[in-house]
């Protein structure tokens, strides 16, 4: 069975060259248009476009998917089926019905439908969560799903570790969908109207660390916007990026403070220890050189 690949992100282009690897037929890929990246702005592909151009694939970067250029592109391809993973455009009619478009959603729908489930998974401080291989539909993931492929989660991960481990499940998963598919023995099953939730794009207000809330509930916030977003805290009326942290048993002072050579923030009902932070226009730093460097008060904004 010949396959169309929409994707974007890493994580996307993870999966992508596993597909390859396992010597599936991929003969278009479809992504985001180049866009600017960077203090330069220069447009630049995405990590899907790099892969597909590594693996000698046939590339589009199509405004819209929908495009009746690019539905004539995909049926001038011969595809069986497209395979979709956080490409980043909704999907319409014709497309959803002319071919079967399945999807790989990083959660256990119904759980977490929409665009970050990762991330507000880990905000929520589940202990487990996973992937799960849908048919698309006109809905918000609200298609009916033939594999879940759930993995623990650890006080220690965040969306970085959390992320490489889907996808590692994902692409097995996928690779067999798309196997049953081919010799006609799918079965896709409607999802549970128990236990639905939504994952929302995150916004800036995501981003904001509250001194007022449960350490732990700060701490899953670090967590689930760390490695490449950043939690946000104003320290001195400046925003710093805080990348990691832990909550610290005892009784602090509430607010900031330098505490034997660490950097603790006081909440309603313990502490979180600041482990790694960035300055505004400096890198990461661990707590302990950023003290031993910073002249501030240390007042929250």
């Amino acid at each position: 069975m010949r396959i169309a690949f929409a994707g974007s992100p890493a994580p996307a282009a993870v999966i992508l060259r596993e597909l390859a690897a396992a010597n599936l037929e991929i003969a278009l890929v479809v992504t985001q248009p180049d866009r600017p990246r960077g203090r330069s702005r220069t447009p630049s592909p995405t990590p899907v476009a790099m892969q597909a151009a590594e693996l000698g694939i046939a590339c589009i970067r199509p405004v819209t998917i929908n495009a009746p250029e690019v539905l004539a592109r995909l049926r001038a391809a011969d595809i069986g089926v497209l395979c979709v993973v956080a490409f980043g455009q909704l999907l319409k009619e014709p497309l959803l019905s002319e071919w079967p478009c399945i999807n790989v959603h990083f959660s256990v729908l119904p759980a977490y439908r929409g665009a970050a489930p990762v991330e507000r998974a880990l905000m929520d401080g589940v202990t487990a969560t996973g992937v799960s291989i849908m048919r698309m539909d006109a809905g918000l993931d609200t298609g009916p799903v033939a594999r879940v492929v759930r993995i623990a989660v650890d006080e220690a991960d965040d969306a970085g570790s959390v992320m490489d481990r889907l996808c590692v499940a994902a692409a097995p998963a996928l690779a067999a969908t798309v196997g049953d598919l081919e010799h006609g023995r799918a079965q896709f099953v409607a999802q549970s109207e128990q236990g639905v939730s939504f994952a929302p794009k995150l916004t800036d207000d995501d981003r904001r660390l509250d001194p007022a809330g449960p350490a732990r509930a700060l701490v899953d916030r670090v967590r689930a916007l760390s490695p490449h977003i950043g939690a946000r805290l104003v320290v001195d009326a400046q925003s710093f990026k805080i990348w990691r942290a832990r909550v610290v048993p005892g009784t602090f002072a509430r607010g900031l403070q330098a505490v034997d050579g660490r950097l603790v923030l006081g909440c309603g009902d313990a502490a979180v220890e600041i482990l790694e932070l960035q300055p505004p226009s400096r890198g990461r730093i661990g707590a302990g050189d950023f003290l031993r460097g910073y002249r501030g008060a240390l007042e929250l904004g």
